[in-house]
């Protein structure tokens, strides 16, 4: 009988020590992190009527949307990843920013806005714009295939972040960077406070548990913040 209670017990430590923590995050992932009726808009959008919400005057990171590029350290020839894309906004920006010899992909799960930003790239004689239709799991993009990616106003809106940060970490080139805008909800406005799932401190820990490092925190913004991250480490593909 002792013989057995003491297999049984090497057993149960032998089954914990292999959960460890990836068996916590796989619990924690089972679940939506945020309620999944935040991304039913997009799922059939009216696209002219989110570029009149996205892409007008008093919306601060329409009105900062310059700045914000250049915030963000992008050059010529680099690859960088639209995660979100919505409209367009930045990915056309990026566009022209990257140059002939780079590359933008925009990524988005709405059909439509990744359909109309092709669209629109195409109207500005943009070639190197590829449209990607995501999940809530993944990004959908190739391994190391980004100098950079970029959320603009996403992150809340990721129902599974751990899956897809894991997604970005390997879309992203040794050393590459991820930059992530999105509101203070410290102080926000009463949309904000219930839009919003986490405050800027908690979107550090988790972002930074999922093998980035944070390398720059910003403070041009009001009603947002502006954080940039650097890959380290490789996680499993």
């Amino acid at each position: 009988m002792k013989g057995f209670l003491r297999l049984l017990l090497v057993l149960l430590f032998i089954g914990g020590a292999f959960a460890g923590p990836s068996g916590v995050v796989a619990e924690q992932e089972a679940q939506p992190r945020v309620d999944p009726s935040i991304n039913v808009p997009y799922r059939d959008p009216d696209f002219d009527s989110w570029v009149r919400t996205f892409e007008r005057p008093g919306r601060e990171v329409y009105d900062r949307r310059k700045e914000i590029v250049e915030a963000t350290g992008l050059e010529a020839g680099q690859a960088v990843a639209d995660i979100g894309a919505g409209t367009g906004l930045f990915t056309l920006m990026f566009a022209e920013a990257v140059g002939s010899e780079g590359r933008v992909y925009a990524v988005d799960i709405s059909r439509s806005f990744i359909r109309n930003i092709e669209r629109r790239a195409e109207e500005r004689e943009f070639d190197n714009v590829e449209g990607i239709v995501n999940n809530q799991r993944s990004v959908e993009l190739p391994a190391r295939a980004v100098d950079m990616a970029f959320l603009s106003d996403t992150y809340h809106h990721f129902e599974y972040p751990h899956e897809i940060l894991a997604s970005v970490h390997r879309s992203l080139r040794p050393n590459g960077t991820l930059v992530v805008i999105d509101f203070r909800k410290e102080g926000g406005s009463g949309w904000v406070q219930g839009h919003v799932r986490a405050k800027k401190t908690t979107v550090i820990e988790e972002i930074e548990s999922a093998g980035f490092e944070l390398i720059e925190d910003r403070d041009f913004l009001e009603k947002n913040y502006f954080l940039r991250f650097r890959k380290v480490g490789d996680l499993s593909p």
